[in-house]
């Protein structure tokens, strides 16, 4: 019995040393990196490539695909052809090359035994996967698929000859971007294998808001407020009565969140703007659609009547004129300003604006659902005034002598705003509604020193020296006659004085003109000149 087991197990130890022999023999027949015949990425034979030639192979056909036509099935019958490439298509698992390469050379005898073996009867075949680009396909959706959109149109009110006029919602029908995107890339990632193919896109029913019941309810006044521009010119006041007419007819469901900005925007002349003088950095600019913010503050303080929620309000950068401190709201795209109101009243709300005889109104309507007794008032209360004291003048090389830009004064404000609400005639509360800081600008000029004459140019820079921007608009305008305002000598600066500035810099002979012109003004005064 001891032969027999001896005997065996010599059998089985032997025939393992075949075996390892004969694989080992195999697997030094070609490169260490070729691939045995039988295997495949698809439909692609990898038989005898190397690993390089097989990432090519594979690379090529995955790029080939690039152009097969994706369609998107939006709705109504409307279609968005699309190429594979344009959703972002690439090779998603390129791994399996080293697989391919491992194939019967990895693992312990019997593992690569196994392998071989069963290349002897069936071709092994490794799937090709492919990924695509979630921001393509986010892309492609929003920029070609939602044009197909047709939004919810919302019940709202007209106001015709002084009376509402209910005009009904429509139902509107989307797409679901995110879902959409999600439904594209599940397909294409799990279940497409190549070639033309189409998807459809996921699209929802969007219901309007409103109805016939609750709009016939909106009759109250609840707030209104008038500011007039009667001071404007013609750009400016074109800009109010835009903006007015942009906002004028919004209706408000309750919750619902109105932005001034986004109603009156963009500031183009295409919307009906025009260049006209606004705020920048402490000066008055020429801007497209100069003037809106007084739209917005009118809308503010018919807003603050009604005692809607304001979510967000700026004061401007400078005290304005037509309402008092800290009753203003600024609105600026490049400051990202914005005046923000919600309707947190129960019931629908309609803003009606309109200009007339350069006054700017806004009314707000809805139902009314306070005590007839309750009465509320706005008072703006300054906390701290600063006056100017100085004068800035610019100098421009840019500009000719004879050239004065005069920017006026703006004297600054530290200011808040008290919300008063009394109750059949009785004070019960008194809250602060916001605060505001208005800078101080002094008045200020820009004045031309460009000349060829260097007497002119002295004469300037002698005015420039006083800070005094009359004196300097005089000397201007005289130098910009033709008439020198130096003391002159059989029509010449005099020679002494000549004498003194030759050979100084310009600074040098700005102080001396300007110390002479000092003294000689003193001895004209003592003369009773």
């Amino acid at each position: 019995m001891k032969k027999w087991i001896c005997l065996l197990a010599f059998v089985c130890t032997l025939g393992v040393a075949v075996l390892a022999a004969g694989i080992h023999s195999k697997a030094q027949a070609k490169p260490d990196d070729t691939i045995l015949e039988g295997v495949y990425a698809g439909e692609i034979s990898l038989s005898g490539m190397t690993r390089d030639q097989a990432k090519a192979a594979i690379q090529s056909y995955v790029d080939s695909l690039g152009s097969n036509t994706i369609v998107l099935n939006v709705m109504d019958g409307n279609t968005v052809p699309v190429t594979a490439s344009e959703l972002g298509l690439s090779w998603g698992n390129p791994e399996l090359v080293e697989d391919a390469v491992n194939l019967g050379k990895s693992g312990n005898v019997v593992v690569r035994y196994k392998a071989l073996k069963d290349l002897e009867h069936q071709n092994k075949v490794y799937d090709i996967a492919f990924s695509f680009d979630k921001e393509a396909i986010t892309s492609v959706v929003e920029n070609k698929c939602d044009a197909f959109n047709v939004e919810a149109i919302d019940a709202h009110l007209k106001r015709v000859d002084g009376s509402f006029v209910i005009e009904d919602g429509q139902t509107g029908i989307v797409v679901d971007n995110t879902a959409s995107e999600n439904a594209i890339y599940e397909y294409l990632t799990t279940q497409w294998k190549g070639g033309d193919t189409s998807v459809d896109l996921v699209v929802t029913e969007e219901v309007p808001k409103g109805n016939a019941e609750e709009l016939t309810k909106v009759k109250d006044v609840l707030g209104t407020f008038t500011t007039s521009f009667s001071s404007s010119g013609r750009d400016r006041s074109a800009n109010v009565t835009n903006g007015c007419n942009l906002i004028n007819g919004a209706t408000l469901f309750p919750g619902e969140t109105f932005s001034t900005y986004e109603a009156v925007s963009p500031f183009t002349e295409s919307n009906g703007y025009y260049m006209a003088g606004s705020y920048l950095n402490g000066q008055v600019v020429d801007s497209i659609g100069g003037g809106i913010c007084q739209v917005s503050t009118t809308l503010y303080n018919a807003v603050l009547k009604a005692e809607l929620q304001v979510e967000e309000r700026h004061n401007h950068s400078m005290i304005v004129g037509y309402v008092k401190p800290s009753m203003d709201a600024a609105i600026a795209e490049s400051a990202g300003k914005d005046f923000r109101f919600v309707n947190n009243t129960g019931y629908p709300i309609y803003i009606e604006g309109y200009t007339s005889n350069k006054n700017i109104t806004f009314t707000i309507y809805g139902v009314e659902t306070r005590d007839p007794g309750h009465v509320v008032t706005y008072e703006s209360e300054v906390l701290e005034t600063i006056q100017p004291n100085s004068e800035t003048i610019n100098q421009t090389s840019s500009q000719p002598i004879g050239f004065v830009d005069v920017q006026s004064a703006h004297i600054g404000y530290k200011a808040r705003l008290w919300k008063i609400v009394t109750e059949n005639g009785v004070e019960v509360s008194r809250e602060q509604i916001n605060s505001s800081s208005y800078k101080m600008v002094p008045r200020t000029a820009t004045v031309g020193v460009a000349t060829n004459d260097s007497n002119a140019y002295n004469e300037m820079q002698a005015a420039i020296a006083t800070g005094s921007i009359d004196h300097v608009k005089s000397v201007a305008a005289a130098l910009k006659s033709g008439q020198s305002t130096a003391p002159a000598d059989n029509g010449g600066m005099d020679p002494a004085l000549a004498a003194i500035l030759a050979g100084k810099s310009p600074e040098e002979q700005a102080a001396i003109i300007q110390q002479y012109n000092e003294q000689l003004a003193q001895q004209q005064q003592q003369a009773g000149q």
